[in-house]
């Protein structure tokens, strides 16, 4: 099984890259794992022109399509920044999730092909916003945009997501220990969500 980890902190050395290292150790040594931090990458995040115009690809975005079109499981980590990823990996899915590689619509309908179905993905988030907050008072837009807009619009399945949180005031050090055991169970399990085969990617109605 290929693995690809997304680190999507912009500093290194903080508490993100801690669990995407606990998630790494453990999986299981059979595992090929490949591991791209956005921040180390040398690219332009915008998305000049939208879909209108082919915007060519740097070395460093070419290294992640190969990486995320040769991964049989993603996973990815950030921190919730304004209720969303930080912006350079936010510039890094609207430069690679391009229509032809990750999605492709349909000419005469509002449907679309799922291009990486076959692939499974788990997304760590760590938060300040306590988890029963964010989801009652916010309807948990970072989960749904994750699961359903990003990489479930994409084909990836099943999207596991897990909020590590609040980390403030003490917070990750008094949870730490529970999230590292939630992320090790996560690791283990991930070799399951492998698929037999790759999946014929399916049209689905788009979203709005």
């Amino acid at each position: 099984m290929r693995v690809l980890i997304l680190d999507g902190h912009p500093d290194e050395g903080r508490l993100l890259s801690h669990l995407l290292d606990t998630y790494q150790a453990a999986l299981g040594a059979e595992v090929e794992v490949e591991r791209i931090a956005v921040r180390d990458l040398a690219f332009e995040p915008n998305l000049r022109h939208g879909y209108k115009t082919v915007q060519t690809l740097e070395p460093d975005l070419e290294r992640v399509t190969a990486a995320i079109a040769a991964c049989d499981h993603l996973v990815v980590g950030f921190p919730m920044w304004w209720g969303s990823e930080p912006g350079r990996l936010k510039g890094l899915i609207d430069r690679v999730l391009l229509p032809g590689f990750a999605f492709r619509y349909h000419q005469n309908d509002p449907f679309w092909d799922r291009l990486l179905a076959g692939r499974s993905a788990d997304t760590i988030i760590t938060t300040d916003t306590p988890s029963w907050y964010l989801r009652f008072a916010y309807g948990n837009p970072v989960v749904r945009r994750w699961r359903g807009q990003i990489l479930g619009f994409c084909g990836f399945k099943p999207v596991r997501i897990l909020k590590c949180g609040p980390t403030r005031q003490g917070g990750a050090e008094q949870n730490i220990a529970a999230w590292r055991r939630k992320i090790e169970r996560l690791a283990a399990s991930a070799g399951s969500l492998r698929r037999a085969t790759r999946l014929v990617p399916s049209a689905t109605a788009a979203a709005d």
